[in-house]
């Protein structure tokens, strides 16, 4: 950092400020240490930042431009909070955060880094689990059904409007009603495809009404879901959230790293899945108020990318979810460029600021900075000035103190993680992946009889004996799907030929004989596990 500071420093002692700065940081109870405080160009190791360890479920954002050292930052708290053993979620958007399960390399810089900020530093990983959605990566495959996915995150992925939104859950709370778990993506499609029959009209009327162009809307996006690949990551074993909250032999939190490179060119489905996990934890957590620590910190990497098209109940949902899950004991910190990618009533929930540097090379840039400045606690920074000067590894911090009040604005230079800063070799990565006790539970994917196979069993149960009239013979009647399949295959899938499916025909038949409870559904529509 290169800006003049608040005041004048006194060589080889910290200034005024810098003094009066550390004392805002000086808590009582266990904190995580973020750097030493800069003030011009000098760092004073003295000065202390800190983030007290009490207030992480008070939430948190890190922010800054590209390459100015976010990914770093969420290193150096995650690694610390491992170490007090706090489990730790992260979203590995970029292939670069598995480093924190190995030690880090010792060098000139590092050396150099820790020197100035006074850290002892040495190399050192985390117990680490690696996961990847619906098996596309190395990791342990993660999926979740699409009863417990619910409506409105589905809705979000497929980026449906509020009008398809709302008959797509009408077509849930019928599911739900019923009793039917809708496993994967086909069981969906069998359900409304019944519902808009002349047969499922009628049932469809004691919820509401569904239109055939809606249907056809979501029909139509589920089908190019499936053919992405995406479908993969519906369906079972689906990932017991509770895996996340787990502690290594020795008392450290485990690190939950989520592969993502390789969806990252379907970003709605990577940023709704991490929203399905905390809606999930926050319906299956119970109450515990404020703990002395967290249960688990999930950072929310690439935050913009939940809300950028998001519906007004979906924005409510994540702001209400944001706002409880503190009392759960879960801390989010959300990951961005700038705070306005964030909806104010979010922002106001977040506690710990990690801000590093802005750019202002174009006047939307200049408007993020001021919009970023106005956020913080007034100090004696020129705050407009200092974020456009900061360097790599360095961020303004403030966070809340023991007693719930902001800490004093500090310009930070920021300790070097003990973990690898970098990927590890994938020989590494597979061989973490096939030691987890997990791997055994989630490897396999288990297609169980859910929507689709019951349509089929009652469809060949069902079937009556051909009319003396029938057209076609019973040999040509058998040999048809092999003509008739290959074609559809082709250009839907298995959800394109289940459209055309005559099972679809029968479902009428057996819809009044499914007796089933109604699914409990929460902020975000997501059901309740039955375990």
């Amino acid at each position: 950092m290169t800006a003049e500071s608040p005041a004048e420093s006194s060589a080889g002692s910290p200034s005024a400020v810098a003094a009066q700065i550390a004392a805002g940081y000086a808590f009582t109870g266990p904190a995580l240490d973020l750097g030493a405080v800069i003030q011009g160009t000098t760092a004073y190791p003295e000065s202390q930042v800190r983030i007290p360890l009490a207030v992480l479920n008070r939430h948190g954002l890190v922010a800054g431009a590209t390459g100015t050292g976010k990914t770093k930052t969420l290193q150096l708290i995650a690694e610390q909070l491992s170490a007090q053993g706090v489990p730790v979620f992260l979203a590995d958007i970029k292939g670069d955060v598995s480093g924190i399960s190995a030690p880090g390399e010792p060098g000139e810089r590092v050396t150099a880094r820790a020197a100035e900020v006074g850290q002892e530093w040495r190399a050192l990983g985390c117990p680490s689990e690696f996961y990847a959605l619906g098996g596309q990566g190395v990791g342990i495959p993660v999926r979740a059904t699409v009863t417990s996915f619910g409506p409105l995150l589905l809705a979000k992925v497929l980026d449906l409007n509020e009008t398809q939104e709302a008959s797509l859950g009408l077509v849930f709370h019928y599911a739900d009603r019923q009793g039917w778990e809708l496993d994967d993506l086909k069981d969906l499609v069998g359900v409304i495809t019944f519902l808009t029959s002349p047969e499922g009209k009628a049932e469809l009327k004691t919820v509401g009404g569904l239109s055939a162009a809606t249907a056809g809307v979501i029909l139509r996006s589920l089908t190019l879901l499936d053919n992405e690949g995406a479908g993969a990551f519906f369906g079972l074993p689906e990932l017991d959230t509770a895996d996340l909250l787990r502690k290594a032999p020795d008392g450290r939190g485990i690190v939950s790293v989520l592969e993502l490179p390789s969806v990252q060119d379907r970003p709605r489905l990577f940023s709704t899945f991490l929203m399905w996990l905390l809606a999930d934890l926050y319906q299956e957590l119970p109450e515990v108020g404020d703990l002395d620590r967290p249960k688990l910190v999930f950072f929310f990497d690439e935050a913009h990318l939940l809300f950028t098209g998001a519906s007004k109940s979906f924005l409510e949902a994540i702001t209400q979810t944001v706002r409880l899950i503190r009392s759960k004991g879960i801390g989010i910190f959300f990951v961005t460029q700038t705070p306005r990618d964030v909806p104010g009533e979010v922002l106001a929930q977040l506690g710990n600021r990690v801000q590093h540097a802005l750019r202002a090379f174009t006047p939307d840039d200049a408007k993020a900075l001021k919009a970023t400045v106005s956020t913080f606690p007034k100090s004696s920074y020129d705050l407009t000035e200092v974020l456009t000067q900061l360097g790599t590894g360095e961020a303004v911090v403030t966070v809340l103190s023991e007693k719930g009040a902001p800490t004093p604005v500090a310009a930070t230079r920021l300790r070097a993680p003990q973990s690898l800063m970098g990927p590890v070799e994938e020989t590494a990565l597979r061989a973490a992946v096939d030691a987890s006790p997990l791997t055994a539970r989630y490897r396999d994917a288990v297609d169980r009889e859910s929507a689709y196979e019951k349509l089929a069993a009652r469809d060949a149960a069902a079937a009556p004996a051909p009319a003396p009239e029938a057209p076609a013979p019973a040999p040509a009647r058998e040999s048809a799907p092999e003509a008739e399949m290959e074609p559809g295959r082709d250009e839907g899938g298995l959800l394109g030929s289940l459209l055309h499916s005559p099972a679809l025909k029968s479902f009428a038949r057996s819809a009044g004989t499914q007796l089933g409870r109604e699914i409990t559904r929460s902020l975000f529509g997501t059901s309740k596990r039955r375990r």
